[in-house]
């Protein structure tokens, strides 16, 4: 009867098998990585492979034929001059090989500088390029934040372990071909005793290669939160507070322990490997000494030569050490392999944006504009509905004002529209065409937005404010009619390089500018955008009451012929929209003009009063 224990057993070899092998399917995806970014290093490393696998036995086979050469000299009495010239081409042979090593080894550095860099920008931009193609709900999730730091983390010189590896693997296989022939000639018993010797110290190298790779992979947290306190610690947007609130010491402290806890959980692994390596290391020098003294006992006995000794213990040594350095690459394999895991989980991410067949678009209708219909949103991870049952129409060049309290889903409607997220129930349509048929790229180009939590890029002025529409980037008249319509001409008069000086402080020669000529800038980064809608999320929350009211006395002008949708908590912003939207808990609660809701008596006008008030 099999016990429990043996069943138990039995399971967790299968499961490290196939952990192994699934491992390993890793090995050519990573070489094919390295074929797309470095063939010539790729194709040159496997030259030098195979040329490096034929030099140990040669040197070992030249140097058993000198010592034989001089032997023969020595028993033939033979004089000095005579005599060395009988072995001088033997020499000369072996200063070749040794010299081709040498260019080889050379080489071979060159090659794994060239591809480790190659290499390294690949992954770099493949991870950039995959967050750059999935939508922005991913990056409200901390289990992608999770997947992205252990896809980032190790991957890059993973990758170029399992290169190396792979190549040093190859050339150990060849090496060793040529060694077996040899021992198994001498003595199939030793041959297989040094190799058997090596497989109980590399079966104890898979395991905690396996253990590591759980180590690290379990704590992407901890570590993503040691990056973000170390952020919060030396980044210019958080300093203020950091030394305001003396916050610097406890969370440095913070920081510090989650490093030693770290390190004591690798420093036990570290000495426990060690340990267990070296322990059945010894069973493989043991070995080695034992074919040694065979050799040494046969070299006396008169049954080989002083120099078959040599190239037999040469031999021993090196096929020793190739076996073992074979079962270390593909160990090295096997834990490189696992955490790759991580990148190509990583790279098989996908958006859920879908986008119908473009040959069934309807033609767009100018007489509609933008609809909302019976769209319900959920945020992942998140029970509560953000919108629920949301219906709302918006006219063609009409201007409409959404207000409500935090969490009442203004921002959501604005995030939907652009496509940063996908209604989970519910239709939107754009002049009349269901956004679905729409690629995010054309949303983008076809609305201009700008939001509350808009990016302060340190870069040039005219890079700040002609991102808004990137293809027109050198187009400074356009730039400029942007920068008009923000008000942020002041600001670009009073730079030192006007539209060519570095914003920010991250870079030399960076100006900083105010919290209202950073929301200027991000303004003139909307009015860039010559689509046909127009979003403002609280585009004037950081503007002083002037710069408001210069602004919105010209919204009309500003945004003709344009769907314009403003985001605001300030009524003498909103009431000059032809509609205003109030919202609350994801639903539509009043729609009106200003006039129309105020005499409605209803939530906008309560709020409206409030607000009032406080300016009495």
């Amino acid at each position: 009867m099999i016990s429990s224990v043996d069943t138990q057993t039995a399971k967790d070899w299968r499961t490290r098998l196939r952990e192994f092998y699934g491992a390993l399917q890793n090995v050519p995806r990573a070489f094919k990585l390295l074929w797309e970014a470095d063939r010539f290093s790729a194709v040159g490393t496997g030259a030098i492979v195979l040329i490096s696998s034929m030099l140990p036995v040669s040197q070992a086979w030249v140097t058993k034929l000198i010592i034989d050469g001089v032997l023969e000299q020595i028993r033939l009495n033979a004089e000095v001059q005579q005599g060395f010239r009988a072995v001088l081409p033997y020499l000369t042979i072996e200063f070749g090989l040794i010299f081709v090593g040498a260019i080889n080894g050379q080489m071979r550095q060159l090659m794994d500088k060239f591809s480790s860099l190659k290499l390294g920008h690949l992954i770099n931009t493949r991870i950039i390029s995959k967050a750059i193609s999935l939508e922005a709900r991913w990056f409200e999730d901390p289990e992608f934040y999770d997947k992205m730091q252990n896809a980032r983390r190790q991957s890059e010189w993973r990758a170029q372990g399992i290169v190396n590896a792979g190549f040093l693997l190859a050339q150990n296989l060849l090496s060793l071909f040529s060694f077996l022939a040899v021992l198994i000639a001498f003595s199939p018993s030793l041959a297989l005793l040094l190799f058997a010797a090596g497989i109980p110290a590399f079966l104890v190298q898979c395991r905690y290669s396996s253990l590591s790779f759980r180590l690290e992979t379990w704590r992407a947290p901890e570590t993503r939160a040691m990056t973000y306190l170390e952020q919060l610690l030396t980044q210019d947007d958080s300093v203020k507070e950091i030394k305001l609130f003396g916050l610097g010491r406890p969370l440095l402290s913070r920081y510090t322990g989650m490093f030693w806890k770290i390190f004591s959980e690798d420093a036990e692994l570290a000495k426990s490997r060690s340990f267990k390596a070296l322990a059945w290391g010894l069973l493989s020098t043991l070995s080695y000494y034992v074919s040694y003294g065979w050799c040494i006992w046969l070299t006396i006995s008169g049954r080989i030569s002083l120099g078959q000794m040599t190239f037999y213990i040469t031999m021993f040594s090196q096929s020793q050490g190739t076996f073992q350095g074979m079962l270390d690459n593909i160990n090295t394999l096997y834990e490189n392999g696992l955490f790759l895991d991580n990148l190509f989980g990583f790279f098989g991410l996908t958006s859920n944006i879908e986008v119908w067949d473009a040959a069934k678009r309807p033609a767009d209708d100018p007489r509609r504009g933008i609809e909302f219909k019976n769209v319900w949103f959920r945020y992942p991870g998140n029970e509560e509905w953000a919108l629920q049952d949301f219906s709302l129409e918006i006219g063609p060049a009409e201007k409409l004002a959404l207000v409500g309290p935090n969490g009442s889903g203004k921002t959501t409607l604005v995030k939907l529209l652009t496509r940063l997220y996908e209604p989970v129930r519910g239709d939107i349509y754009l002049r009349g065409v269901n956004i679905k048929y729409l690629p995010p790229e054309e949303i983008h180009r076809r609305i201009g937005a700008i939001f509350q939590d808009f990016v302060r890029y340190h870069l040039t002025f005219r890079e700040n404010v002609g991102f808004g529409a990137v293809e027109h980037l050198d187009d400074m008249a356009r730039i400029m009619a942007a920068v008009r319509k923000a008000g942020a001409e002041q600001i670009v008069e009073g730079l030192p390089k006007k539209y060519e000086s570095v914003l920010g402080r991250w870079f030399d020669s960076g100006h900083e500018l105010s919290g209202g000529q950073w929301q200027k800038v991000a303004l003139g980064r909307a009015f860039m955008s010559g689509g046909e809608v127009l979003v403002l999320d609280e585009p004037t929350a950081s503007l002083d009451a002037q710069a408001e009211f210069d602004i919105f006395q010209r919204f009309r002008d500003l945004t003709q012929g344009k769907i314009a949708i403003l985001v605001s908590h300030r009524f003498s912003t909103v009431r000059m929209a032809d509609l205003i939207a109030v919202l609350k808990g994801g639903r539509l609660e009043e729609l009106g003009s200003h006039q129309e809701l105020l005499a409605r008596g209803g939530t906008y006008a309560q709020l409206f009063g409030l607000q009032a008030q406080g300016y009495r």
